[in-house]
């Protein structure tokens, strides 16, 4: 039986996205099943061309905060966003779309980037996910 993580991730925030993929791509690195349930602000990551659009969670200093981050992380080569993204479809990580968030803030799967959301579904799959799962985290 193959270890597995499953992730909610509810915040937009940059920096927490950030650490929603870097966890997830390190999970399937070691060989763990993974799965990423992105509701709330955080499916707002998944409209088209706002990945990167999230604020600092902290210090954000009115995208001061933000741009000073990005700089540091792109001195110490730090991949972007997008590749963590990319690495974590490639190598099987699975991106569930809530449905009912898509309702509530009024969302299409046309708004969305469907070619890395393995499913569009309700609370019961994460839940399903969840149960199964050696980790779970809320990030």
């Amino acid at each position: 039986m193959t270890d597995k993580a499953t992730l909610i991730v509810h915040s937009g925030d940059m920096d927490k996205i950030y650490s929603a993929f870097i966890i997830g791509n390190g999970a399937l690195s070691m060989g763990m099943d993974v799965s990423m349930y992105f509701t709330f602000w955080g499916l707002e990551r998944l409209k088209k061309g706002e990945l990167e659009e999230g604020n600092l969670s902290r210090k954000n200093l009115m995208g001061l905060g933000k741009w000073m981050i990005k700089r540091k992380m792109d001195s110490a080569n730090v991949a972007s966003l997008e590749e963590l993204m990319q690495d974590f479809v490639e190598l099987g990580g699975k991106i569930l779309a809530c449905d009912m968030t898509m309702e509530i803030m009024g969302l299409e799967k046309e708004d969305l980037r469907d070619e890395v959301i393995s499913e569009y579904c309700a609370v019961g799959t994460y839940i399903k996910e969840a149960k199964e799962s050696d980790i779970t985290l809320f990030i």
